[in-house]
């Protein structure tokens, strides 16, 4: 059993404490916000994700698991300090360090013996020598001479998914400089290692690219299917069977081969942004993943004009805006689709009835400027009910098995927007809808 203090109680830290906890260690999840400590004492967790509430109540309870605002208590108690705090976007794109480093100081200030210090927030390569760097010089200027190690060990763990992830991770990816680190660092995963997990060691700064780099391929995926599904519409072609066809290739894999209105969420745009910017630094423009990014963008507008094109005289018209998310299970907005969409909508003087299962507290404070042109309803057909055409943005599987014949009952426009292709473009227009999906 190891000892392990997480810092920081977000997706990354709640997540991963949480279930090291569950494979038998004992662990500190430490947040400086005190608010959000004492509501996970209580059970209350701050996000939403499948199965987390349960991970988190059952280890609380068994007291494997703990939380606290003191970092100091934590750093002295455990051996292994996991840092998962935010990483946001500078306004330049790079990674903004400042959570991560000043979590680095507080080891420092702390620290009372050998600790290895994990590094789980996404990063650019550099930053797990710069936390050395910064680790070395505080203990220097405490004048003690405690040893410790630095170590990269990227997360892969997908919102509305996570726990799964997790448990069930495709690697496991240890960057670190000695044979000490990466065995306790195998002993905390060794749920995993046992169950014969691939695990990829390597040194600080690859494991530190090694996340970058899969996100912006998938990023990179995500928008060439969007592309080919945009130029499917044109000549007549479905993206949908294009797609199955390439996903057959066992050297491309049908995932992320998934036409929709663009990616969005925590990772993929910051990511992509910070890869760009890390790479320019270098001298080394990544020209692919530039023009992802702009693909990406372009993309959300492009479902923008989808809609006003087929409603054409568009002023004084209502649309019922199913999900806003920006994905399924989740109540995360961050870089949504909707979070452009709808605004632009807003612009040509459409109404909005909108309703998400999750979404709504984030949503309203995120889409609070249009406010006076957006209904919020607590279900499906109260959004669909009088309005002139209906948008999926988000495939929620309450969506996926509408109602047709209670549809047609709310006075409800024939105007189908699919942007998540969960529908079967010929059967809804054999009801009578016009349906847009996106390329098919």
């Amino acid at each position: 059993m190891s000892r392990i203090a997480v810092v920081g109680t977000g997706y990354v830290g709640l997540v991963s404490g949480a279930i090291l906890s569950d494979f038998g260690h004992k662990v500190t999840c430490v947040d400086i916000d005190q608010n959000k400590i004492a509501r996970l004492k209580q059970g209350i967790i701050p996000i939403y994700e499948p199965e987390l509430e349960t991970m988190v109540e059952k280890n609380y309870y068994y007291k494997r698991l703990y939380f606290t605002t003191n970092i100091q208590d934590a750093v002295e108690k455990n051996d292994i300090i996991i840092i998962a705090v935010g990483t946001p976007p500078a306004d330049d794109g790079s990674a903004d360090l400042q959570y991560v480093l000043t979590v680095a100081e507080s080891i420092a200030t702390y620290m009372n013996g050998y600790k290895v210090i994990v590094n789980k927030s996404t990063v650019p390569v550099g930053t797990g020598q710069k936390v050395k760097s910064l680790v070395q010089d505080a203990l220097n200027e405490r004048g003690v001479n405690y040893t410790f190690d630095v170590v990269s060990n990227p997360e892969f763990l997908r919102e509305g998914s996570a726990v799964r992830d997790f448990t069930h991770p495709d690697r496991v990816v240890i960057g670190a400089e000695n044979e000490k680190a990466i065995n306790l660092m195998k002993e905390v995963y060794r749920v995993l290692y046992i169950n014969e997990t691939p695990f990829v060691i390597t040194n600080i700064e690859t494991a530190e690219i090694i996340k970058y780099a899969s996100n912006a391929f998938l990023a990179m995926k995500i928008t060439f299917i969007n592309e080919v599904a945009n130029l499917c519409e044109k000549v007549g072609a479905d993206v949908q069977k294009v797609a199955k066809a390439m996903g057959k290739d066992g050297r491309i894999s049908p995932k992320f081969l998934h036409a929709g209105p663009g990616y969005g969420g925590s990772c993929f745009p910051k990511d992509t942004r910070s890869l760009v910017k890390i790479a320019t630094d270098c001298g080394e423009p990544l020209s692919l993943i530039e023009a992802t990014i702009k693909a990406n963008e372009r993309q959300k507008l492009k479902m923008v004009d989808k809609i006003v094109d087929a409603l054409g005289e568009v002023e004084g018209k209502t649309i019922a805006v199913l999900g806003i998310t920006f994905k399924p299970n989740t109540d995360d907005m961050r870089e949504a689709p909707s979070l452009v969409i709808l605004p632009e909508l807003v612009k040509y003087g459409i109404k909005l009835k909108v309703y998400d299962p999750k979404g709504r507290e984030e949503g309203t404070w995120r889409l609070h400027d249009i406010k006076d042109n957006l209904i919020w309803c607590e279900e499906t057909y109260e959004a669909i009910t009088n309005t002139d055409a209906t948008l999926i943005l988000t495939e929620w599987n309450e969506f996926r098995n509408l109602d047709f014949d209670k549809y047609d009952e709310l006075n409800s426009g024939k105007y189908f927007f699919d942007f998540r292709n969960i529908y079967d473009k010929q059967e809804l227009t054999g009801k009578g809808f016009k349906y847009y999906g996106v390329g098919v």
